[in-house]
């Protein structure tokens, strides 16, 4: 990552950042859950079967739809990564994309899930000699379709919109692929496009790179204009909704960093959660609630959700733990009903997920 995080941030960082038809294999159980009343609402646990349970292992959800399903990836107990997709009554099936390499932290990664229930993200092909990122389309029968956004190695995408529209990065460009196929790649400047997410209209937000190493942010519009901004240092932002509005972070100190919203006008507003803490938002929905995770040095991560009116409500997995700097719990995706997923880590630093459901959701 291009933005300067503490050094305490170790895993919490690796993480976060973390690509023809074919037939796949799938298997599907229902798991217990726990649920505990936590900031407000509901928090439910789970994990994916087959999910190791040691440091470094477990399951980790990347994206929640407005129908409540959730997905994600997950370590098994060698290190391999495999894909898994959770209902919205609980039951969770995974699967591999075929020819994904089964090599230690390499396999199968889904980054996103519209409404429909198609899943976007990226895979490490092992059919060649060099072990690369291709990119892949699961519809929601489970077909699964690769593709490469250009000649060179390197498509990982990021983010799929309800009408099947995915964006992400290939080689140092960024790429939108319509729900035809066809691929246009794009650059923000001639050094780091990295596209993040794509809202229903296509609008897109990411960030790129200076020729002095700079990061800012930028969004591009359904024609394909492209719109630098910056929040302040090293803009980096995370998502945007189907109003316009960006959240993401910056720099605001050495060491420090703060959460921003974008509203489609280009005004600008900064937050943080807490006194003396880094505050990273991760996604927003179409109302515009955001969540994330923010913490102080050398302490536990925690979840927040932030409301329009700014009001912030903060929340912990039960069980969070941090055997190791930067663990906690990390909140990832809002649905539009205002509800969260992400993971959190344990006592032995595995990872689990979690479904955080706020009081006033689905009555």
């Amino acid at each position: 990552m291009l933005v300067n995080f503490p050094t305490e941030w170790r895993r919490f960082g690796i993480l976060t950042l973390s690509t023809a038809m074919v037939p796949f294999a799938m298997l599907t159980i229902t798991v217990q859950i726990v649920a505990q009343n936590t900031g407000g609402g509901q928090i439910i646990t789970f994990d994916a079967p087959g999910a190791g349970v040691e440091s470094g292992q477990g399951t980790v959800p990347r994206s929640i739809n407005s129908s409540g399903e959730i997905t994600g990836e997950y370590y098994d107990q060698n290190g391999v990564v495999h894909g898994f997709l959770r209902t919205a009554y609980g039951s969770l099936s995974t699967f591999d994309v075929p020819g994904a390499s089964t090599g230690n932290g390499q396999g199968t990664f889904p980054e996103s899930v519209n409404p429909w229930g198609e899943i976007t993200g990226f895979y490490y092909d092992a059919s060649s000699t060099v072990v690369y990122t291709r990119g892949f389309n699961r519809d929601a029968n489970g077909v699964i379709t690769t593709f490469d956004a250009g000649p060179n190695l390197g498509t990982i995408p990021l983010s799929i919109n309800r009408r099947g529209e995915i964006t992400g990065s290939y080689s140092s460009q960024g790429f939108v692929r319509a729900a035809d196929g066809t691929i246009t790649t794009f650059a923000a400047s001639q050094f780091v496009t990295s596209p993040k997410s794509i809202n229903s209209w296509g609008e897109i937000t990411g960030w790129y790179e200076d020729a002095s190493s700079v990061v800012h942010g930028f969004v591009r519009d359904v024609s394909g204009t492209i719109t630098p901004f910056d929040a302040g240092p090293d803009t980096t932002p995370a998502s945007i909704n189907s109003r316009g509005e960006i959240t993401g972070y910056y720099s605001s100190a050495p060491s420090a960093i703060q959460g921003f919203v974008r509203f489609a006008d280009g005004t600008t507003t900064s937050f943080v959660v807490g006194s003396n803490s880094y505050t990273i938002p991760y996604g927003i929905n179409e109302s515009g609630q955001i969540t994330g995770a923010y913490f102080q040095a050398n302490s536990l991560v925690h979840g927040f959700v932030r409301a329009p009116n700014g009001t912030i409500a903060t929340f912990d997995a039960p069980g969070a733990a941090e055997p190791y700097s930067g663990d906690g719990t990390i909140p990832q995706s809002i649905n539009s009903k205002g509800a969260i997923t992400g993971w959190y880590s344990d006592a032995k630093g595995a990872y689990h997920g979690f479904l955080w459901i706020p009081a006033s959701c689905c009555n």
